[in-house]
């Protein structure tokens, strides 16, 4: 299948970046949520980034126009009647995601393939919303997609091969190197990353080090480029306790188990740099 134009649920902080690295390589966008300003600020952020590239060089105005000339944006998921692929990038909650794949089956195209960023929620399960679990296929980028290389691509129970070829395609044709995980929750990177970064939390909680230091002993001593709570702020504590959640639901292993203080600074708000505080304070 020739992939030309692709829709994208969710103008968030995901969502905006998928949609960057695919008018850049040449794909028609239409990037949409639930308000139009939501997609008129995420259209303006990516307008930002790509303006920037052109100041360091690294494209020309030309293909920045090029680019740009690829974006759309929409309020209306009817708008995905004649998209090839459809990437859902919301919020971390089976449901919600669930009753968004429903309507996408009913609206899209019979031979669209839809995906779902999802780094954590079975791919299986959010097929089984759809009458065409075969086409259904899970594609989770990494923060900032237009920086992090990785696409990870799961396949469902049902997920056809030539559904899981076309993904790869897709995730080459946008600079990413591609791995495939089986639907196993967490796949591969969120199975073994965010345990790592709930622990981290626990030391803090248990007051063993300082956030300074927990992050400065990783950074230093295992050569990570980032500490794990400054790496969990930018993820967002919110998703960390929601991909916790779902690992410890689904394995229901005590290691899996989200750091009570996790839970708290949730509910208190402070959920990273996109609220300006986490375990650090953002300006």
């Amino acid at each position: 299948m020739n992939i030309k134009e692709i829709y994208i649920v969710g103008a968030g902080q995901m969502g905006s970046g998928i949609a960057q690295v695919a008018i850049q390589s040449g794909y028609k966008v239409i990037l949409n949520d639930v308000d139009v300003k939501f997609v008129e600020k995420a259209k303006a952020n990516i307008e930002k980034r790509v303006s920037r590239l052109v100041e360091k060089g690294k494209i020309t105005e030309e293909e920045k126009e090029k680019a740009l000339n690829n974006l759309s944006t929409s309020v209306d998921l009817t708008d995905a009647k004649n998209a090839d692929l459809v990437i859902e990038a919301i919020v971390e909650n089976e449901d919600i995601k669930g009753q968004v794949f429903k309507k996408l089956d009913a609206i899209c195209k019979e031979d669209a393939i839809l995906a779902s960023n999802t780094s954590s929620i079975s791919i299986t399960q959010i097929a089984a919303n759809t009458k065409r679990a075969d086409k259904v296929v899970g594609m989770h980028f990494f923060n900032p997609v237009p920086v992090m290389k990785l696409l990870e691509i799961t396949k469902g129970l049902d997920t056809s091969e030539e559904t899981l070829k076309v993904a790869q395609e897709v995730g080459e044709k946008l600079g990413k190197v591609t791995v495939i995980s089986k639907d196993s929750p967490g796949f591969i990177v969120n199975r073994l990353l965010d345990p790592m970064l709930n622990e981290a939390i626990y030391l803090l909680d248990e007051g063993v080090a300082t956030v300074e230091d927990i992050d400065k002993g990783m950074v230093n001593g295992c050569n990570h480029p980032m500490g794990p709570l400054a790496l969990t702020d930018l993820i967002g504590l919110d998703v960390l306790l929601a991909v916790m959640e779902v690992l410890y639901k689904e394995y229901g292993d005590p290691k899996y188990r989200p750091c009570p203080l996790l839970r708290r600074m949730v509910k208190a708000g402070k959920l990273g740099k996109k609220t300006g505080e986490g375990f650090y304070k953002y300006n």
